[in-house]
């Protein structure tokens, strides 16, 4: 029971200290330094120079203003800024394609099946000058919730996420304007003596209101084609989903939004604001995130019968130019939240000495910086199950693995592979993927790098833990790592080499991946454990560092990843947000798109289940418990599987995750069936789980297999109130 107790207090400290810097970021108040460390370093690449060759050339799509600063790589209009740029992305509600010097607008319909759910494009409304010859269109601007598209000489678009209306501003002189559609115009009709609503109405059935700032005579030239000679000012276009929206749209037809931003100013909270130009209240929309995280505070206004269709789920009417979300917290740690049973210690303690022995006789062969980083961050866990199950006789030899293996990347002396700076696109990529796309998974094209890096940092911050004057002389490189995913300022210095968040999507609220490639179904990410194995690890970096702000704004990356992953990627009996033949044959997707939805993996096809739940789960360290909270929903997610495991050739490795979320219900059952694994995943141990079953069965554990469901942060919650004094103190 002592040891117990002890792995009990230990986990106290660490709440407490995380606590303690949420607290003093939210005051606005500096922490004490550590002993003899520095301030975190400016934003400096710390790794050499590329020149790589296979990087597109940004100038051709962006305006040169734009190009003197680093370059989003990972965003939601990232197609058009790719080879042909007319490829459509997908800006809620409406799919939007550029090409020809024409603006197509698309409400996109739903298709699916069993095994994906999709939103296919169609033409339904083009915009465009006759006059104007074609051109590539020119990003003009771009922000955390918008981008401003030059798709013409004449015609500037504001495509801002979430507005009920896309919005199209003539380049000051009156210009003819010619509005297309692949449906038949039935109806094209002004609905207001001053002509500046409109009503169009085709033969699919679809309506779509016109609103122009000045009065617009539009008549048909075709049965496909509308036009409007000299006309000069603000267009805007909104699909009609129901007529009793109409008057909504009315009403709120005169305030349009030029932009908008997402600050992170505030732990476990993200504040819209938009700029807008015209008269009136701002109406927006919002996915199913956004409504279970909106708060009251900032006087917005519910329009609970203004609906879009979306596939992330209805997107509901919004009023106000201002919106704050607001997450629960949570609190990362080193250790298990729960503690390791005491019984289960020597079981641990057993494995742990062996896995330890193993680092000296199985050096890391793999030049690649995905594995590679997997292979070290197994490793570094080790030091810290060695911590929590008092077994600090082996940490001196991790120590050693670690510094032997992760150096050499950070100094450039690994042969074969290494960081390097890209200042074109202002990034770090690795100098295999200068001269090969493929490599590294696309690494040097700008592809998962929150994955990779995260597992570096992981690492790194676990070493500075056990060295610290290690992690005094490799600060920055460590935080110029964490810097190209996850840069949040705005400011001059801190983002001069790096994009703002060049992985996390602010209105989503999760990360891409993807890079510079096209796809016709915008981004996309597979691996949502992997994303939060990316924050937490900078979080965990920033209490190495006693770098406050870093583990705040890590932490609250990591919330939102996660109730992202619950959102889109868990696929719960009953839900809502996609058809009932995709949910009732799937309990987790495969990859979700910008635009799709897959139930297949880039590395295997749909029926090889247990790839889909481990490619959600790993790597399997504390803040997993926090991503799959809910016991139930892991035992209908393990059954779901189960039938998978019998298929000849299924590994090992993919077995012990699967094993791994059977132990949140059933601990015994998993302990039996991942004795008998022979082998395990590249990035895991039988120490990890064993470690991570002999910390399930909790009193939580229980309750929530019963139905309640607990978190992990809950918990923590629960313990910081039990012992206020540690916080106190």
């Amino acid at each position: 029971m002592e040891r117990k107790r002890m792995a009990q207090v230990a986990t106290y400290f660490a709440v407490a200290f995380a606590a303690f810097l949420f607290w003093q970021s939210r005051h606005n108040t500096t922490p004490p330094p550590q002993p003899d460390m520095p301030p975190p370093p400016s934003s400096l690449p710390a790794f050499p120079h590329a020149a790589s060759t296979v990087l597109p050339d940004p100038a051709r799509f962006f305006s040169r203003e734009l190009l003197s600063a680093p370059l989003p790589t990972n965003s939601f209009f990232q197609n058009f800024a790719l080879n042909n740029g007319d490829q459509p992305e997908y800006i809620h509600p409406y799919s939007v394609k550029s090409a020809a010097a024409a603006l197509t607008v698309c409400y996109p319909k739903s298709v699916h099946s069993p095994s994906f759910h999709a939103q296919t494009f169609v033409a339904d409304l083009t915009i465009s000058s006759p006059s104007d010859a074609a051109a590539p269109h020119r990003i003009y601007a771009f922000d955390d919730l918008s981008v401003t598209l030059d798709f013409s000489p004449s015609l500037r678009a504001f495509l801002v996420r979430g507005s009920p209306f896309v919005t199209v501003a003539t380049a000051g002189v009156p210009v003819d304007i010619s509005l297309v559609s692949v449906h038949a115009f039935l109806e094209a009709a002004p609905r207001d003596g001053a002509l500046t609503r409109w009503r169009l109405r085709m033969n699919s059935g679809q309506t779509f209101l016109l609103y122009a700032s000045a009065p617009i005579r539009l008549s048909m030239t075709s049965v496909t084609q509308l036009a409007a000679p000299g006309f000069g000012g603000v267009i805007r276009v909104a699909f009609l989903p129901d007529a009793a929206m109409e008057a909504v749209l009315d009403q709120h037809s005169g305030c349009f939004p030029t932009g908008g931003e997402a600050a992170l100013n505030r732990p476990f909270s993200v504040d819209y604001t938009w700029r807008t130009d015209g008269s009136g209240d701002l109406l927006m929309l919002a996915h199913p995130l956004h409504l279970r995280l909106l708060s009251k505070d900032r006087g917005v206004r519910v329009l609970e019968d203004f609906r879009y269709r979306s596939i992330d789920g209805d997107l509901v009417g919004v009023v106000g130019d201002a919106w704050a979300l607001r997450t629960d917290p949570v609190f990362p740690t080193w250790h298990s939240t729960r503690g390791v049973s005491e019984d289960g210690v020597p079981e641990i303690v057993a494995a742990l000495r062996k896995d330890v022995d193993d680092l000296a006789s199985s050096p890391i062969t793999t030049a690649s910086s995905y594995f590679y980083g997997k292979a070290i961050a197994r490793a570094a866990r080790l030091a810290l199950i060695a911590e929590e199950v008092g077994c600090p006789d082996v940490i001196p030899a991790v120590h050693r693995f670690l510094t032997a293996a992760v150096t050499p990347w950070l100094n450039g002396s690994f042969e074969g592979n290494g960081f390097l700076y890209d200042p074109i696109w202002g990034g770090l990529v690795t100098r295999q993927g200068m001269t090969d796309t493929g490599a590294d998974f696309g690494f040097g094209i700008y592809n998962d790098h929150h994955y990779h890096l995260g597992y570096f940092v992981y690492a790194i911050a676990v070493l500075a833990k056990i060295d610290p004057a290690w992690g005094r002389e490799y600060m920055p490189q460590a935080y110029s790592m964490v810097a190209d995913f996850m840069t949040t300022s705005r400011q001059a210095g801190a983002s001069d080499y790096y994009p703002r968040m060049r992985t996390f999507d602010l209105w989503k609220l999760h990360s891409w991946a993807g890079g510079l490639t096209e796809f016709g179904e915008g981004r996309n990410q597979e691996s949502t454990s992997e994303a939060v194995n990316a924050y937490y690890s900078a979080a965990l970096l920033g209490l190495s560092y006693g770098d406050a702000p870093l583990v705040s704004a890590a932490a609250t990356l990591t919330a939102l990843e996660m109730l992202a992953a619950q959102t889109w990627w868990h696929v719960r009996e009953g839900d809502a947000i996609y058809e009932g033949d995709f949910t009732g044959r799937n309990r987790v997707v495969g990859v979700v798109w910008a635009n799709k939805r897959d139930s297949g993996l880039w590395f295997a096809p749909p029926e090889w289940k247990e790839c889909r739940l481990g490619i959600q789960l790993l790597p399997i360290v504390p803040i997993s418990e926090a991503l799959f909270p809910d016991a139930g929903f892991a035992r209908d997610l393990v059954r779901w599987t189960a039938p998978a495991l019998a298929r000849d050739g299924v590994g090992d490795g993919w077995k012990g995750f699967v094993y791994a979320l059977e132990g949140t219900y059933d601990k015994e059952s998993a302990l039996a069936k991942t004795r008998e694994l022979a082998s395990h995943d590249d990035g895991n141990t039988l120490t990890n789980l064993l470690w991570w079953l002999h910390s399930r069965g909790s009193p939580g554990a229980a309750a929530a297999a019963a139905g309640g469901g607990t978190t992990a942060h809950g918990m923590l919650l629960d313990m910081l109130a039990a012992e206020p004094a540690l916080v106190s103190s």
